[in-house]
């Protein structure tokens, strides 16, 4: 049985190893709270390097408190030996895989095939671009998931890209013998047309058994508005050739039942009711998607913006210096928000808005007939 007498020394023996432990819970803590807890606005990608810094302070206060322990010497050096062969074995089993699609990102950082807010291809998927990573890259579908790729996946697959400039938009269809190609290819032009493609033209894809292969294609210029021009492209074809009395054939009808020498595939015309309201589906679809690609060009804007304002004329007067000055820190706070920004469901409501100009700052002293200095020389791009 334990004696009170001895309860001192014991106490004293541990003291060391309690202090170290307190001490490491009380700077993990605060450490935590620092680069982690009091940013709730980061996302994963820009946590994972704190979490990097957390997790070595970690392992250093673990090693410390071994260290700090009263055992003998060779008990100590087994349990430091314990450490290492399990962070060596983690490190070893994962370092593959994580280096890999680190590199990847670093590889796609530089060459750079797609940006934020592009519609890209990869394999059986399609979306838009929501965030590029140092270890994955996110996408947004049509239906509205959100998809991640590790970056050595992207590296190693072919990407498509859709360019901002402009996509072509089409339409494939099958028509039977009995109408001649030269009446089909001004109607299906005009559709594309009425769609609202620019420069429209005509392939003939394959010669059937049963039918001819047409293709309509065009460009759409307004990327964004993808799903709903080709869309609009597939409704017009149908309203255009049914209008003139064309039918859209296919193999599959004559495998399936015969017809009859009067029987027509043309349905009834019904005339279109007007709707309420057009839903936007793209705005819908790819919300996220949009909020990034908004995020990331005012980021750019901000950094051109402040590249300009700092090499403004030096011959500028000294309020306007120092006006000058607040709206740079302005931008820039502005610019450090944005890079912290964590997308989601109610993100438009948590960005503040944006940082204001020089004119915007001028404003209120409009009407006081000051002069304009050099300053306003450097218009900003927004």
């Amino acid at each position: 049985m334990l004696s009170l007498d001895k309860v001192p020394n014991i106490v004293l023996i541990l003291l060391p190893s309690l202090s170290v432990i307190l001490a490491s819970g009380a700077v993990l803590w605060g450490v935590h709270w620092f680069i982690i807890g009091r940013h709730p606005e980061l996302g994963n990608e820009r946590k994972f390097p704190r979490q990097l810094i957390l997790l070595t302070l970690t392992v250093v206060s673990i090693i410390s408190i071994v260290f700090t322990l009263p055992i003998d010497e060779s008990s100590r050096n087994q349990i430091i030996g314990l450490i290492g062969i399990l962070l060596s074995g983690i490190i070893a089993f994962s370092s593959q895989t994580v280096f890999a699609n680190f590199m990847a990102g670093v590889l796609l950082r530089i060459t750079k095939p797609f940006r934020t807010g592009d519609f890209i291809r990869v394999g059986d998927f399609f979306g838009r671009v929501t965030e590029r990573g140092l270890f994955d890259t996110e996408i947004q579908a049509e239906t509205r998931e959100l998809i991640a790729f590790p970056n050595a996946y992207l590296v190693n697959n072919p990407v498509s890209t859709i360019r901002s400039s402009g996509a072509i938009v089409s339409a494939t269809i099958s028509l039977g013998y009995d109408v001649h190609h030269l009446k089909i290819e001004p109607l299906m032009l005009k559709a594309a047309e009425q769609s609202g493609l620019e420069d429209p033209f005509v392939n003939i894809l394959e010669l059937g058994n049963f039918s001819i292969t047409y293709r309509v294609s065009g460009l759409l210029t307004e990327v964004n508005g993808l799903i709903t021009a080709r869309s609009n492209l597939f409704r017009t074809v149908l309203d255009i050739l049914h209008g003139e009395g064309i039918e859209i054939m296919s193999p599959t009808f004559m495998n399936q039942r015969p017809m009859g020498d009067g029987q027509s595939t043309i349905p009834t015309f019904v005339a279109a009711t007007p709707t309420q309201e057009t839903v936007d589906a793209e705005k819908i679809v790819f919300d996220k998607a949009d909020q990034a690609e908004q995020i990331e060009g005012e980021k750019l804007q901000l950094i051109a913006e402040i590249a300009n304002l700092e090499t403004t004329s030096p011959e500028a007067q000294i309020t306007d210096k120092a006006q000058l000055k607040e709206i740079i820190n302005k931008k820039k706070e502005r610019l450090k928000t944005l890079e912290h920004t964590e997308l989601g469901e109610d993100n438009e409501k948590n960005i503040p808005e944006a940082a204001p100009t020089m004119n915007q700052q001028r404003n209120p002293v409009a009407g006081n007939n000051q002069s304009t200095n050099t300053v306003d020389s450097h218009p900003e791009n927004g």
